[in-house]
């Protein structure tokens, strides 16, 4: 049963001519599926409307071919060509009761039209990100090409059964770059004062509720600057730009000026890290405004609502890790929320041009492609006994899927603590947040009479075979290398038998002795764990040098959105680092350097080196099980499978995925046979909330 306090939460809200069921809004993020994968993108828009959020958007949808971001898959709305896609996503939300609305965009000079090859245009000629190509300055013609563009889209929306449909005023689009003194440097009627750079927004806004009328409410999305200064805006003058616009459209969808607060992660912001700069805004309109904030707590949420802050609760990340968050809420089941740990590994595969995935819900992007849920999973026919071996991230999502199956379950972990490296690394500075990762599945598991659990139990293979599991699943882990191989050493640096593995620190953290004077960290591993790693060094004492061969500390983690704030960090805490560099050789007393493009060798003071490379799985136990297969028949074992960093060191994200693939594979040979997306073009029985409207692709008369 609810908790009357979150009463207020499911309140309905009306947006202009519509209603929103609660105050629990997915508002527009990216999926890494758009158009190209639509019957995957309206199965996971579905699942979430189902979960219980009374309004789920789209993704950035393009207005026009002057307007694509590949290879990031975003949505369109080009041509009525368009309509069955998004018809499929609108139809798969109204179907559970929610809202469905579409962020209608154009991307400026910051679409570099790689497949259309259209010339790009902004308020002036500027340069696309990552990408040797400019835009040209847009004339009177593209003006009205723009609100042509966008009254079209709109009116698309408007029959594909949107009942929200957005003006694009942020992240540094072509709005933004009209709204901004700093890029806006016209002459004519769009440039110049305030009101003249809002005259685009208002034309587009009005344009947009022309072309839907009462069927659709009409939203805008604006970045606010924080008071410590924007990139687009600074602080007052955001807030007299919301306040020249504040009645126009029916919801403001507030943000802040600076992505990697909107977008950080758990790492370095905190939760409603937006709140003051959103609750200053909303007193300049009487709209409803909605924000976001990785909002897992329900008494967060609350405090939005009842300070006045938000009329909806926005949230991307929190509704990927656990699109049933809602209804969680709903029914009293706050223990069974699964939290967004902020580590943006759905952010990073969407950068990637790949469909997003959750390191706590292992199920999200699987919805249409496997059939999977986020809440439930085929009952096992009967009650086999399984074994799990290892109480990591991919054994512990093993044993609770299993167990929600209803299989009879041994847990056994080696060591004297569940999680594995997410417990370890989650002592680490910044990393707290993963321990969720554990908790949610132990708790779960708590809850679980069928499934065992046994510390400092190590197997040997005549243990497995004396268990008499009809399945055995081996989670055991892997470790790192302490020799320096990696991507960019093929064969160990002379002395690695001096060096300390990561495994070494981790197994004892913060609890670290170490020789006196400077550590040298080698990160060729281009992640979090090498910056992460060297900050808790810091903060216990020790002198750091950061050594990579990449230019930049984590180069990877500017998918993850942490890149600057690490390096960041890392200087700030008096850390050195050497970029374009790897490790020769160490002495114990000395380390060889040596640049990745001249060769040319330095040599750095080091009384420790830690290595952080790369991985080898400790796969010993499976392979001796499986080299005697007449032993396991012997032994009633149907089926052996290792799983996680066992089978194949990676992210945590993946190690969650392979547990929860694995159990629901037992006694499931079909399991592991994913659907593939139609090349074919996408049809729908209709693009109305009904469906019976009949859109035959192509119609001319709203082109």
């Amino acid at each position: 049963m609810r908790d009357p306090r979150y009463d207020v939460l499911f309140e309905p809200v009306k947006i202009g001519p519509v209603t929103a069921p609660n105050r629990f809004y997915q508002v527009p993020h990216c999926s890494g599926m758009g158009y190209r994968r639509p019957e995957m993108l309206a199965a996971m828009r579905g699942v979430k409307a189902e979960g219980g959020w009374g309004v789920v958007c789209t993704e950035y949808c393009s207005i026009h071919p002057s307007s694509d971001d590949d290879g990031y898959p975003y949505a369109r709305l080009w041509s009525d060509e368009d309509l069955a896609a998004q018809a499929l996503m609108v139809e798969a939300v109204h179907k559970q009761g929610a809202l469905a609305g579409v962020e209608l965009w154009h991307g400026g000079s910051r679409a570099a039209n790689l497949t259309t090859r259209e010339p790009g245009f902004g308020v002036r000629s500027g340069p696309a990100p990552h990408m040797p190509v400019q835009s040209r300055p847009m004339d009177k013609s593209d003006l009205a090409d723009l609100r042509s563009w966008q009254g079209a889209a709109a009116r698309r929306a408007r029959r594909a059964g949107f009942d929200i449909v957005y003006v694009y005023a942020a992240h540094g689009y072509l709005l933004s770059e009209f709204l901004s003194s700093r890029s806006n440097t016209r002459c004519d009627e769009y440039g110049g004062s305030l009101e003249n750079r809002a005259r685009l927004v208002r034309e587009l806004l009005e344009e947009t509720r022309e072309a839907v009328g009462d069927a659709c409410a009409v939203a805008c999305r604006f970045s606010l600057a924080a008071e410590s200064g924007g990139a687009i805006l600074e602080p007052a003058e955001s807030r007299d730009l919301l306040a020249l616009l504040a009645e126009l459209p029916d919801l403001w969808d507030l943000t802040v000026d600076d992505y990697s607060i909107e977008m950080g992660s758990a790492r370095f912001v905190e939760e409603a890290a937006q709140e003051e700069t959103i609750a200053a805004a909303k007193t300049l309109t009487t709209k409803p405004v909605v924000g976001v904030g990785r909002f897992t707590s329900p008494d967060t949420m609350l405090r939005q609502v009842t300070r006045g802050v938000l009329d909806l609760i926005g949230a991307a990340r929190p509704s990927i890790a656990d699109p049933f968050l809602p209804k969680k809420i709903e029914e009293g089941r706050l223990e069974d929320i699964r939290e967004c740990i902020g580590c943006n590994i759905c952010y990073a595969h969407n950068s990637l041009g790949a469909p997003i995935r959750c390191t706590q819900n292992p199920t999200m992007g699987e919805e249409w492609r496997r059939g999977w849920h986020p809440e439930t999973i085929p009952a096992k026919a009967s009650r086999d006994s399984v074994l799990v071996i290892g109480g990591g991230p991919a054994g512990l999502e093993a044993a609770r899927a299993l167990g929600q199956r209803g299989c009879q379950v041994t847990l056994a972990e080696a060591g004297t603590e569940l999680g594995g490296r997410v417990t370890q690394e989650s002592r680490l500075p910044g990393l707290a947040a993963w321990a969720r990762v554990r908790d949610w599945r132990l708790g779960q598991i708590r809850q679980m009479a069928n499934v065992a659990t046994y510390l400092d139990s190590r197997l040997s293979a005549e243990d497995v075979l004396g268990f008499e599991a009809s399945h055995v699943l081996v989670a055991t882990g892997a470790r790192w290398h302490g020799d320096g191989t990696g991507r960019w050493l093929k064969r160990p640096f002379a002395g690695a038998e001096m060096s300390l593995a990561p495994d070494a620190l981790l197994a004892r953290w913060p609890d670290v002795s170490l020789p006196d004077g400077p550590v040298l960290l080698y990160d060729d591993d281009r992640y979090y764990l090498g910056s992460a790693l060297a900050l808790g060094l810091r903060q216990a004492g020790y002198p750091v040098v950061l050594v990579t061969p990449e230019g930049r500390v984590g180069q990877w983690s500017q998918y993850t959105e942490e890149l600057h704030f690490a390096n960041a960090r890392l200087l700030e805490a008096s850390v050195e680092i050497v970029t374009n560099h790897f490790l020769e050789s160490f002495d114990g007393a000395e380390a060889r350097l040596a640049c990745v493009f001249t060769g040319r060798e330095t040599v750095r003071p080091a009384a420790s080196v830690v290595p952080v490379t790369a991985r080898t799985p400790d796969d010993g136990l499976f392979r001796a099980l499986a080299a005697d297969p007449g032993a396991l028949q012997a032994a009633g074992m149907e089926s052996l499978r290792r799983i996680g960093d066992c089978d194949a060191p990676g992210i945590i994200a993946a190690a969650i995925y392979s547990g929860h693939r694995a159990a629901r594979a037992v006694g499931a040979p079909d399991e592991d046979r994913p659907r593939q997306e139609s090349t074919a073009p996408v049809t729908a029985s209709g693009c109305s909330r009904s469906g019976s409207n009949g859109i035959a692709a192509g119609d001319p008369s709203t082109r």
